[in-house]
């Protein structure tokens, strides 16, 4: 099951009013759980994942800041791009590349900006928005969290 598949059960769940729902196969166990303002997900795989190297921290770039001034960033009409998942965000496919985005460049819908590993797996973050990287909102090789701020676009 992929993490866009899991993320749409969870908001397939969220709507339903269920509080709690199990699925199991041969491949995957799941167990999805609502409480009050809490989503709990176990996701325990019964078959051996394929797995690669995760990127390594070394000769890592920081993070690029805007400077615009903050008066700036609240008075513009500014998209954020949200992680769709809990995972490890990583700016380039691996160390030695350039980030996918950088702070000025211009995106398009569909375009990657990011990879977030989540269970051994890279899953690619394309855009849904096209627009001017204004800001990233995380540093390289760090957890994120589902829908937590990573960019900061300006779609004029």
């Amino acid at each position: 099951m992929k993490a866009k598949e899991i993320q749409d059960l969870i908001d397939f769940i969220a709507k339903s009013g269920l509080n709690e729902v199990n699925i199991e196969t041969e491949e995957f166990k799941i167990k999805v759980r609502k409480n009050a303002d809490a989503k709990i997900v176990e996701y325990a795989p019964t078959a051996p994942i394929a797995t690669s190297q995760p990127p390594t921290t070394k000769n890592e770039t920081p993070v690029e800041t805007p400077t615009p001034p903050k008066e700036e960033v609240d008075n513009k009409n500014y998209v954020i791009i949200k992680s769709p998942m809990i995972g490890t965000f990583y700016r380039s496919s691996n160390p030695e590349s350039e980030s996918f985005v950088k702070v000025g460049d211009q995106i398009s819908v569909g375009e990657t900006v990011c990879i977030i590993e989540a269970m051994k797996l890279f899953n690619e973050i394309e855009s849904e928005v096209s627009g001017t990287i204004v800001k990233v909102l995380c540093e390289n090789s760090t957890p994120v969290e589902y829908e937590q701020d990573l960019f900061l676009v300006d779609p004029a």
